[in-house]
């Protein structure tokens, strides 16, 4: 039985080990053909890998903000939350910043909060009425003016800081978007089912444009995390969740994944499939992710688009048990 020289050296749990800095040198030295090179995709995919990350974190960032501000007003001024159903919309941060407490709020005149609320148009229009009905009979949370003035200072920051955040969201989406226009392989993402003017970008970002750097879906399900890990110890054997892994680009493709199942007619019936089987949301998206490799990984890799009348086809060709009623 022939065993890998991998295993003559045991790894060092400790990974600041200069043992085990010397051991890739060895392995590197003596086995150069197990090591593959990765060459860097060209420039302007490093900069939309770039770009789409950084967007993702200002996202996240948004969405600390829009929950402090959230357990802010609760603690003095819970209105806003009731007349706004999107917490984080500029209008709700802008009514804030201008009127800080429900009691500057009531001080106001009617036709200034009714300008302030029409301002913007849209179908909120609607509501305008009855926010200001609203505001005529809220009664305060607390009149402690030292619970008023510090909490209504943390929510003008707040909501100032989500309104800089979200005009630097759009900016960035307005740079996404005319980078990824100009790419060769856009509208082959473009053709996948749920793919918004955000997922496209990070999905061509995730595989990029060098063809050679991939051999197998099943190298891509391992880079992103999407394919589990089988340990095997004597007969002993058990599955866990890959840690090791690039975990935007697998969250990338459980987001996607999750949004093609009102998107894709098999997505949908192997999702739900999934579902009737015992299996959790997250888990059956994870298995509807893993699929959707195989299918992106062959077009990606002959350069053609998606196409899902194509795709049901060959289920049906195939007999395949998703069509089945």
């Amino acid at each position: 039985m022939s065993i890998s020289p991998l295993f003559r050296w045991p790894n060092s749990v400790n990974h600041f080990n200069p043992q085990d800095a010397e051991l890739a040198l060895e392995l590197m030295l003596r086995y150069p053909q197990k090591i593959k090179a990765i060459e860097p995709d060209n420039a302007d995919i490093r900069l939309l890998q770039q770009l789409v990350e950084q967007r993702r974190q200002l996202v996240e960032d948004k969405r600390r903000f829009v929950n402090r501000i959230i357990n802010t007003l609760k603690q003095y001024y819970p209105q806003p939350l009731e007349w706004f159903s999107h917490r984080g919309s500029l209008l709700l941060c802008e009514l804030i910043i201008r009127w800080p407490s429900l009691q500057q709020l009531k001080r106001a005149r009617r036709d200034t909060i009714r300008n302030f609320l029409n301002a913007k148009g849209g179908r909120a229009m609607a509501l305008t009425e009855q926010r200001v009905a609203s505001i005529d009979n809220a009664i305060p949370l607390t009149t402690d003016p030292s619970v008023i003035e510090a909490n209504a200072l943390m929510a003008t920051a707040l909501a100032t800081q989500i309104k800089v955040v979200s005009e630097i969201i759009k900016t960035y989406d307005e740079r996404i978007e005319a980078l990824f226009d100009t790419l060769p392989d856009a509208e082959l993402f473009k053709s996948l089912p749920g793919m918004g003017p955000c997922m496209g970008p990070r999905m061509l970002a995730a595989l990029g444009d060098n063809r050679d750097r991939f051999n197998s879906a099943e190298e891509i399900q391992n880079y992103a995390g999407i394919a589990p890990v089988t340990e095997r110890s004597g007969q002993k054997s058990w599955v866990h969740w890959r840690w090791q892994c690039a975990k935007f680009v697998r969250q990338t493709f459980v987001e996607w994944a999750a949004k093609t199942v009102n998107s894709s007619y098999w997505a949908r019936l192997y999702y739900q499939g999934l579902r009737e089987k015992g299996k959790s949301h997250q888990s059956a998206i994870r298995a509807l992710a893993f699929k959707w490799i195989r299918i992106i990984y062959r077009c990606w890799k002959a350069r053609t688009q998606y196409d899902e009348a194509k795709y049901l086809l060959a289920l049906e060709a195939r007999h395949s048990p998703l069509l089945k009623p």
